[in-house]
């Protein structure tokens, strides 16, 4: 079945491949890179705010402010991801509770769902404040909590999104 010249071909084709590659590897090498390996590139891409540095740090403005100029209407719209797990209608829970309300509603106040218990020890009411740094990251804001969202990042679309659900009143 594989006499000595199969295995000779075999090898030999197996070499020629590593060739190959290691030919072509070279070829991008010299097309990329010019002057040998210096590291400096052929080609550059310039960077608009290339000389910031790590001191350069934008400064965050303060939740209130953000929610003072909070949009409704832009928060419509973030409210699809919450959705598929929460309804607005009240009485309608979901996988997690309805939110009819929940600006300004005691925590863990829903009859008929089954909290997990974490957000009690965190929070009594759910303010603003508290929806924004829930909303950023439940799993940090509490620990053990149920909910499986991995947060909201940017502070605007959290701010939209309350004062979305602030126009919903109990």
């Amino acid at each position: 079945m594989f006499d000595t010249m199969t295995m000779t071909k075999a090898v030999g084709a197996l070499c020629g491949t590593f060739l190959v590659f290691l030919l072509g590897a070279w070829a991008a090498e010299e097309i990329y890179y010019h002057g040998g390996h210096k590291g400096e590139q052929a080609y550059s891409i310039a960077v608009e705010d290339a000389g910031a540095t790590e001191g350069d740090v934008a400064e965050e403005v303060p939740f209130e402010e953000l929610y003072a100029a909070a949009s409704a209407t832009d928060g419509e719209g973030l409210w699809r991801a919450c959705r598929s797990c929460h309804a607005l209608e009240p009485g309608v829970n979901g996988t997690g509770p309805y939110l009819h309300g929940v600006v300004g509603r005691p925590v863990q106040s829903v009859d008929g769902f089954g909290y997990s218990g974490a957000l009690a020890e965190v929070a009594d009411v759910w303010s603003p404040e508290n929806l924004n740094a829930f909303l950023e990251k439940p799993s940090s804001y509490a620990p053990g909590t149920s909910m499986s969202y991995n947060g909201m990042r940017d502070p605007a679309d959290r701010a939209n999104l309350i004062a979305y659900l602030a126009t919903f009143s109990q």
